[in-house]
């Protein structure tokens, strides 16, 4: 890879006390099926990916810098709840082990006009609708049939209620180098969100 490109997203950041609600979820599963194969995501790197841009040359970060300044500008601070667990495609046959998102339609809103503006850049559309979710973790492709069925198993039976409330305040720009011990994560640019003003409704 050349230099001057680096693999980037744009995502969302979650409050600590989040961060290691999921961080107990994680190590409860992991105790209940300890011998499958199944890659955790760290707990203290979890965020919500609005827009995954890939490989990106170093003279579209500026413009992408433009697009979240301006979509962040007209979108107001809001807020998301946390809770409940799934996974895709089905929690019988999974294959990534997910935390449920309940999002207003400003998040919607504001991750279609990133969509829409990073697009005219060249970058292509998502191919599936927009689920909001944390990933927790996914099942190697190498897994076998009973590793999958013990995962589901695993999953039906367990139960997570409301984890909490996230305040959105900012959208991030995110480099994303994979390591050995997994990726690293360094934020290169935050828009914020416009504060609600403080009048009544």
């Amino acid at each position: 890879m050349a230099d001057d490109v680096i693999r980037t997203f744009i995502a969302v950041d979650l409050p600590p006390s989040v961060l290691d609600a999921l961080g107990q979820i994680s190590s409860q599963l992991q105790e209940k099926m300890p011998a499958t194969p199944v890659r955790w995501v760290d707990f203290t790197k979890m965020h919500l990916t609005l827009k995954f841009l890939g490989d990106i040359s170093a003279e579209n970060i500026a413009m992408v810098e433009k697009i979240l300044q301006s979509e962040a500008s007209k979108r107001q601070v809001m807020e998301i709840g946390i809770g409940g667990i799934g996974a895709f495609p089905k929690e019988r046959h999974p294959r990534v082990i997910w935390i449920g998102v309940e999002a207003p339609a400003d998040l919607f809103d504001l991750r279609r006009g990133i969509e829409d503006g990073v697009a005219r850049l060249g970058y292509n559309y998502d191919k599936y609708d927009f689920t909001p979710h944390l990933t927790l973790g996914r099942i190697s492709r190498k897994a076998s049939a009973r590793d999958v069925r013990t995962v589901g198993n695993v999953l039906h039976d367990f139960q997570v209620g409301f984890i909490g409330v996230a305040r959105i305040e900012a959208v991030h720009l995110y480099r994303s180098d994979l390591k050995s011990e997994g990726a690293e994560y360094t934020r290169l640019f935050s828009a914020k969100l416009t504060e609600q003003d403080g009048a009544g409704p």
